[in-house]
């Protein structure tokens, strides 16, 4: 054990910010026993360091108490010790949660930049229980949550505070290719009881940068095998339901496959997996979609979580707007099968299979990072052996080359799909799809300023109906009978770009601001493997913010923002004008508090995607506050609440959405969570359908008033037994219930000053005012456990049940939502068992 100390307070002489960034690893002999003890041999001849600053919520501030730690490394792991001191070790809490859930409690994480580039890395943090949690960095200020490495850590409460003992496997890491190495390196300590944060060495948050503020560990010799190998073979049974031609059953099925990992330098590493199964994710929340663009989901399948930060490349994300979009959507990959509507029937899958995935990624030298991903995708049928999702091939490069010591960097990014189209699909899927370009950072002054930028261009080729198809559809709508865009149905491709400048001063001092020009072109496609709402685009945006870091007798923290865009399509039409102004407190009790506004369609605007192809409808103004508060998580009770208003069309359309959750924690071991959305929304332009009249040769294009209910539950019950063994129950009941009246359809002038002069009466066939009713119960029940570090068993059961009618339900909440147990359940049942082996 550590000598006892007189007080477990920072010592004077720590209390200097003028102190040593760099310390030197001790080459362990013998590999210490992981117990959260410094008792070994290699601990007694490490130097300790303590010289931890606070840096949350005072930058650079003393810190209450001491901390220390030391570093050691053999063939096969660098070891960390950290004594985090406290003189009320009874307070200190061993909460335990679900690993890479934090739990409210104290936290103790190490930092690794192994390449030493100053922008990518590792986190390894802990609690005192044992939860572990990782992350992955990227880009210097950017952390990937979804990265899962396999290591060990040991934690220890005793009577001069807690401990923590970690061993991370070299293989785990990358190495550049010399003989003795320098790592970026960084120590942080959370004292969750008074919300404060201390580190080594000190990080300012002022500062617009993580990694390269991080200090180093020199002396690193052997770092094991340059060749690391690893394979986690898995075994899954699966008993499903099935659907026959006259009745239900059920299926078992059996298969098996592999992830394998190997070192291909020391800084490049190949990951496969051969046909992988992610039986034990969580199934996509219920939506009910009844605008112009696609739903996103998030990406949950690990194979493809783990790492995505490599392959990124966003389109139209600046601080003003971010809404995911970029070149590559990985949910393409085994997506559900797009004509599973034309020829599926109830035994279709629901999902494509993958046959198979590989990544490459890591460093080449110090200076160049690299990310490439293949998958392929297995034929999909639907009755009478038509194809509902051909034979597809997905790749993704992406390169950055670095300058200044990654402050700067030029990058590059090619995506392709190539799908084996027959007769089913050649009309209706494109048969390839090419994207490629070129992107840039450079950030200056003390790394507080920043200014990027891309250029990217798209190809996309197939028969003339399946381009003619892509030209009308949503993200393009060339066939608008106002616009300049034509549908040339000769076409067998489509061509399109993408320009994006962006700069800004993102952290020194409380200012902050950017600004950024965004444009994608007509033609512009990437949704064979990314994500694109809409093409024909361009937007000028704005953000200004004070960021008040410092606490006052009021918070801990307080950030104003004031934000202005403007959009139009290429053609110039304008599409919003908008102003926006937010603030969000945290005081000192941990409460928070957020609260804005936007006011929008300022001017002359107009939508040009409202009517599906149809004529630009003009825009009225609209107002949209919102507000939050959420409580503070240390207590067994953390309640909090959400709430959002909007108004536009002259008060004809207006919208309610509040949602409250609560979560108690029964014990250190049981955690319940609920979180409840209802909202009201009468919406007086919902597009119901364009109508052909085929005696006038009109198209008639129909709104009507919409009014909709819709009420979303979400349980969650966990229990922790330990860090590696837990019980998990999600449920999301979801009943949307929608009411249609005033039909209308756009006047001769669409493009009108008042709102009334913009629809005229019209009379649409009676099944586009049926209303609807939309019914789901979604539940995921799952065991985990990690039996040994990177080995685990699953126990899955999945449920889901649907029921969709073309009338409302005039029913209450009360009767609907046990109804949804009455709806025929599709259950699965799953048993997955793997191994992780390594060399």
């Amino acid at each position: 054990m550590a000598p006892m100390l007189a007080s477990a307070q920072a010592p004077q002489s720590a209390l200097s910010s003028d102190y040593m960034t760099s310390v030197a690893a001790t080459h362990a002999d013998h590999p210490p026993v992981l117990d959260g003890r410094d008792d070994d041999a290699v601990w007694r001849k490490a130097p300790a360091v303590t010289h931890f600053r606070e840096f949350d919520p005072v930058e650079d501030g003393d810190p209450r108490f001491r901390t220390e730690f030391k570093v050691a490394y053999d063939s096969r792991n660098i070891y960390v010790f950290i004594r985090a001191f406290d003189p009320e070790p009874a307070l200190i809490r061993k909460t335990l949660a679900r690993r890479d859930v934090r739990p409210p409690t104290d936290q103790l994480k190490v930092m690794i930049d192994s390449y030493h580039d100053g922008r990518s890395g590792f986190e390894f943090a802990v609690s005192p229980g044992g939860v572990k949690r990782d992350y992955a960095m990227y880009d210097d200020t950017n952390e990937d949550p979804t990265w899962d490495g396999v290591w060990d850590v040991a934690t220890s409460v005793d009577s001069l505070g807690w401990t923590a003992e970690f061993a991370i496997p070299m293989s785990q890491l990358g190495f550049t290719n010399t003989t003795v190495h320098t790592i970026g390196f960084g120590i942080w300590r959370d004292i969750d009881r008074f919300k404060e944060r201390v580190s080594w060495p000190v990080f300012r948050p002022s500062r617009n940068a993580t990694v390269s503020q991080l200090g180093t560990v020199t002396g690193i010799g052997d770092v094991g095998s340059t060749h690391p190998l690893e394979v986690v073979p898995y075994v899954v049974t699966k008993n499903v339901s099935t659907v026959g031609a006259s009745s239900y059953g059920r299926a078992q099925r059996l298969s098996a496959g592999a992830d394998l990992k190997v070192g291909v330098t020391p800084s490049l590493r190949l990951t496969a997996a051969v046909n992988p199964d992610f039986g034990q994710v969580e199934a996509d929340p219920s939506v009910l979609n009844l605008g112009t663009f696609e739903t996103f989901f998030n990406e949950q399948r690990p194979f493809f979580v783990e790492g995505q930060g490599r392959y990124a490349f966003s389109i139209n994300c600046n601080v003003v707007n971010c809404s995911s979009e970029g070149l590559f959507y990985s949910r393409r990959i085994g997506r559900t099968p797009q004509l599973i509507g034309n020829y599926g029937d109830p035994s279709s899958p629901t999902a494509t299979t993958i046959l198979g995935a590989t990544k490459l990624s890591g460093r080449i030298g110090k200076s160049l990072s690299v990310g490439v991903l293949d998958a392929v995708t297995e034929r999909a049928t639907g009755s009478l052996d038509r194809t509902i999702e051909p034979t597809t091939n997905y790749g993704v490069a992406r390169v950055q080359r670095e300058f200044r010591d990654g402050k700067s960097y030029i990058g590059a990014v090619l995506t392709s799909v190539d799908r084996n189209t027959d007769s089913w699909t050649s009309d209706v899927l494109r048969r390839t799809a090419t994207v490629g370009g070129v992107d840039f950072a450079h950030r200056f002054l003390n790394d507080n300023y920043r200014i990027s930028g891309s250029l990217t261009g798209s190809d996309v080729t197939g028969t003339a109906a399946a381009i003619t198809q892509t030209q009308m559809s949503a993200v393009h709508y060339y066939q608008r009978p106002d616009g300049k865009l034509r549908v040339d149905s000769s076409l067998t491709s489509l061509t399109g770009n993408a320009e994006e400048l962006l700069a800004g001063k993102y952290g020194g001092g409380i200012t902050r601001f950017e600004t950024s020009y965004q444009r994608q072109s007509a033609g512009y496609e990437i949704n064979d493997i990314g994500y694109l709402r809409r093409a024909d685009e361009q937007s000028w945006s704005n953000w200004g913010a004070l960021a008040f870091l410092k606490p006052t007798w009021l918070y801990n923290r307080l950030n104003v923002n004031g934000n202005f865009w403007n959009t139009w399509n290429t053609d110039g039409l304008a599409l919003e004008h908008a102003i926006n102004s937010n603030v969000h407190f945290v005081f000192h009790n941990n409460w928070g508090f957020n609260a804005g506004s936007t006011l929008g369609q300022l001017g002359s605007t107009y939508c040009d995607r409202c009517a599906r192809g149809g004529p630009a409808v003009r825009q009225s103004p609209y107002l949209s506050p919102w507000m939050s508060i959420s409580g503070d998580d240390r207590r067994r009770i953390t309640p909090s609440i959400s709430m959002n208003y909007f108004r536009a069309d002259e008060g004809r359309t207006h919208r309610l959405s509040v949602e409250p959750t609560l979560d108690v924690r029964a014990s250190s071991q049981l955690l319940f969570s609920l979180d409840v959305t209802a909202s009201h929304n009468d919406d007086n332009t919902q597009w119901i359908g364009n109508f052909h009249d085929t005696a006038t040769s009109a198209m008639h294009y129909a709104f009507a008033h919409l009014h909709q209910n819709t009420l979303v539950t979400a349980v969650r019950a966990t229990y922790i037994a330990t860090p590696a063994l837990s019980f998990q129950f999600y449920a999301q009941p979801f009943v949307s219930n929608g009411s249609y009246s005033d039909p209308r359809e756009l006047s001769a002038d669409p493009r009108a000053a008042r709102y009334s002069g913009r629809y005229v009466a019209y009379t649409p066939p009676a099944s586009a005012m049926s209303g609807f009713s939309d019914r789901e119960f979604k539940s995921n029940t799952v065991v985990r456990w990690e039996y040994r570090p990177g080995s685990t068993l699953f126990l899955v059961w999945t449920q889901g049940r649907q029921r969709y009618d073309n009338a409302p339900d005039a029913r209450g909440w009360t009767q609907t939502y046990p109804d949804l147990l009455q709806i025929r359940p599709d259950n699965t049942f799953l048993v997955k068992f793997s191994y992780w082996l390594n060399r």
